[in-house]
């Protein structure tokens, strides 16, 4: 069904989108806000990353872009916590705004191709050799340690009050914790993950466009439900790997679209149809069980009739 390239290459940016699983996990899950700055957020790594890479910065690039994204998740939880503008107002807003903030960080240019341009694969490619996995090795490695040091980090104190933030924020203000820095940390580390996974896809595909990170959102929503709802119950490291195991899997369906020759305009309605049936399961599978309960009745009913 698949080849072994289509296996490496859903593997290497299944690792890749894990990110933005990872963060709207963060956002979403956690914290309770639906942060729509993830759009924007994923260009705005894209840009930072190809521009630093072509001015012969390629790992510079990576934390560069994490700083721009948390800047961007800054400024969405300035508008929600000072100015009180609602969550999904404020992403949008942001969102619009970024559009603007990177064209500029790309030179007002709609794309920055790197074909000639060394990278971060590029480089381990020659030290490792041709035949070595170099992009799989460098995408599971940076995920891998950006969810390690996402579970320790939400296991400190501060990590503590952020899930409390999102349990019960007013329990969380009344034990005397700010809970619009909490909001602002996680949104910032969010971004920052978000943008990361733009600005490995980048130098990944050696190209960023303006309009790389449309529909991230739904796409990080689709890895994130797939993985909750495999692996729906667990500690917090069951939780952050079934939203790596979910970005993988839903990058195979997608593979599996193409190799159906499903046109690739129809993907993002591919990705809106898995969101919404994979929201809808628990859903449909409690009314399945209380179908399956009734007929029984039913049956039990009429042998005693």
């Amino acid at each position: 069904m698949f080849t072994a390239a289509t296996v490496l290459s859903a593997l290497e940016l299944g690792f890749i989108y894990a990110l933005v699983a990872m963060a709207l996990f963060l956002s979403f899950r956690i914290l309770n806000i639906a942060d729509m700055t993830t759009d924007g957020a994923f260009t705005l790594g894209c840009a930072v990353s190809a521009t630093a890479a072509v001015a012969g910065h390629p790992f510079l690039g990576l934390p560069l872009a994490m700083l721009a994204g948390a800047a961007a998740g800054f400024v969405t939880a300035f508008l929600q916590t000072k100015l009180g503008v609602p969550s999904i107002l404020a992403g949008i807003v942001t969102n619009t705004g970024l559009y603007t903030v990177n064209l500029a960080v790309m030179g007002f240019s709609s794309n920055v191709p790197m074909l000639k341009t060394q990278t971060v694969f590029t480089t381990v490619q020659a030290l490792a050799g041709e035949g070595f996995p170099y992009k799989l090795v460098v995408a599971a490695v940076i995920t891998v340690a950006v969810c390690a040091l996402l579970i320790f980090f939400l296991g400190t104190r501060l990590g503590l009050s952020i899930r409390a933030t999102g349990d019960n924020p007013d329990m969380v203000r009344a034990s005397s914790i700010n809970t619009a820095f909490t909001i602002t940390v996680g949104l910032c580390i969010a971004n920052a993950m978000t943008a990361l996974s733009g600005a490995v896809l980048a130098q990944y595909q050696r190209s960023a466009d303006i309009n790389l990170g449309t529909g991230m959102v739904v796409i990080g929503l689709a890895s994130l439900i797939i993985g909750e709802t495999l692996f729906s119950r667990g500690s917090m490291w069951t939780k952050a790997l079934a939203a790596v195991a979910g970005s993988v899997i839903y990058r195979f369906i997608i593979a599996l679209a193409l190799r159906a020759n499903v046109p690739s305009e129809c993907l993002k309605l591919i990705s809106a149809v898995i969101v919404a049936l994979a929201i809808a399961a628990p859903a449909l599978r409690d009314k399945a069980a209380l179908n399956r309960r009734r007929v029984k009745n039913r049956k039990e009913d009429a042998r005693h009739a």
